[in-house]
């Protein structure tokens, strides 16, 4: 990997999570009215997968979809638009955090049904080959979506038509407050769920944003010459609340001790490390990047603020197809 990708995948990173934490920050001024899912902790995985893909390339996600979202090329000012419920929102105010949408760098959408994002990548992944259309289709999900049935029905139909896509499970070892063992069989991994269903299956580090592009690299590369499907699963790990800007590890879910050892293994601070180590950014690299980041932050949230709310007439807009 060249020094400039390193430096892109790095300063991405760091872009999503001074967003994400700058959003944390102005929450509880009750001005943004939708329940937000922050993924801090979790950068590594949206940046190292959507640096492989195009604007022709489709993505879904979740309802922690704002890494997704910006990952993929979507803009800040309309997402912080739409959290404010404002009609300059990506989805015209109606939608919130968990229903971005911005089909100019393809980005579908974010549902937050569980597993919701699987059906509707792999049928974009159908029509595209349907029509012969160069296109990957991406879904993200948690390890709790791999609990429902439709998971299973889609790894089979991929697998079966070959379809070009590749799904994204985001391994964070909680389903809102239950952890995996009282959900799934002591030592069953996800990928090997996959496996079951004759998918390209890899199990990969997703605080480590270089082994999250290596594996995505391999997997669309597969993708686009019609070898079909692959299963990445990314151990990763959420730093705040399942829902909301605060921390949880006072309820006793999750011990104190499991948070801090994740956050030692935070992907940013890995990265950075690494890109010191070797020479390649320095500390005052860093300042300017965040202040550019700040400065990005403040222009969107003016944008989001002094936005007009969405007025009645639009209400039944986008609701059915024209």
């Amino acid at each position: 990997m060249d020094k400039k990708t390193l430096i892109r995948l790095f300063f991405q990173m760091l872009r999503i999570r001074i967003i994400e934490e700058k959003i944390a920050e102005h929450y509880t001024n009750q001005e943004m009215r939708c329940p937000v899912h922050l993924c801090i902790g979790q950068e590594a995985i949206p940046v190292g997968v959507c640096a492989h893909l195009t604007n022709e390339d489709y993505v879904m996600s979740n309802h922690r979809s704002h890494g997704h979202y910006l990952a993929k090329g979507g803009g800040l000012k309309c997402m912080m638009a739409e959290i404010y419920g404002k009609a300059n929102g990506c989805s015209s105010g109606k939608g919130g955090s968990m229903h971005l949408t911005d089909p100019s760098v393809g980005f579908l959408g974010a549902t937050p049904i569980v597993a919701s994002s699987i059906p509707i990548a792999v049928g974009t992944a159908f029509a595209g080959q349907l029509k012969g259309e160069d296109r990957v289709s991406v879904a993200f999900f948690g390890d709790g979506a791999t609990e429902e049935g439709v998971f299973h029905e889609c790894l089979n139909f991929a697998a079966l038509k070959k379809l070009p896509i590749i799904f994204i499970c985001e391994n964070n070892l909680y389903s809102v407050y239950s952890p995996l063992q009282v959900r799934q069989p002591e030592g069953r991994r996800i990928s090997t769920l996959a496996k079951g269903h004759k998918i390209e299956t890899h199990l990969g580090d997703g605080n480590d944003v270089i082994n999250v592009y290596r594996l995505t690299k391999k997997a669309v590369e597969r993708a686009r010459s019609e070898k079909g499907p692959s299963l990445l699963e990314f151990m990763t790990y959420r730093f705040r609340e399942h829902c909301g800007p605060a921390f949880d590890n006072d309820l006793g879910y999750r011990s104190k001790s499991e948070a801090l050892g994740w956050e030692h293994r935070c992907p940013i601070k890995k990265m950075r490390k690494f890109l010191g180590d070797k020479g390649i950014i320095t500390d005052g690299d860093i300042v300017q990047m965040e202040k550019e980041i700040e400065d990005e932050i403040d222009s969107a949230l003016t944008y989001a603020q002094k936005g007009p709310f969405p007025t009645e007439d639009i209400l039944m807009d986008h609701v059915y197809a024209s």
